[in-house]
């Protein structure tokens, strides 16, 4: 990070097409409500806080077309760094009781958080 990702630039959380991210039912991420849906995730590192944004933008290739204007969403998130590189872009979700959850973001050594409730 830092590097072959840049610094505060947008990032598709990726490579080649933006990731998407499908919500079945209403969610809450990071306090902010998501209404069930399909959005492109984009991201916008930086070595002490990340942007996660999720985008109503579909189909795109890169972030090379990204508009700010058609956020749905955007969080922050710390990043921390991971004992073992990742070597392939990793999005996890676990389940931390009942209601909630956390959606990983890791690569290399470096993971971002994202809290969920549902």
């Amino acid at each position: 990070m830092g590097k072959l990702v840049p610094y505060g630039k947008v990032w598709r959380a990726g490579a080649n097409e933006a990731t998407e991210i499908r919500f079945y039912q209403d969610v809450e991420m990071a306090g902010k409500n998501v209404k069930a849906g399909t959005y492109s995730l984009f991201t916008i590192p930086n070595e002490k806080e990340w942007a996660i944004i999720l985008s109503s933008d579909l189909d795109y290739w890169g972030a090379y077309s990204y508009k700010e204007a058609n956020d749905i969403v955007r969080v922050t998130g710390t990043p921390s760094q991971l004992d073992k590189a990742v070597e392939n872009f990793t999005i996890q979700f676990d389940k931390k009781g009942d209601q909630q959850g956390v959606m990983k973001l890791a690569w290399d050594k470096t993971v971002v958080e994202v809290p969920f409730k549902y």
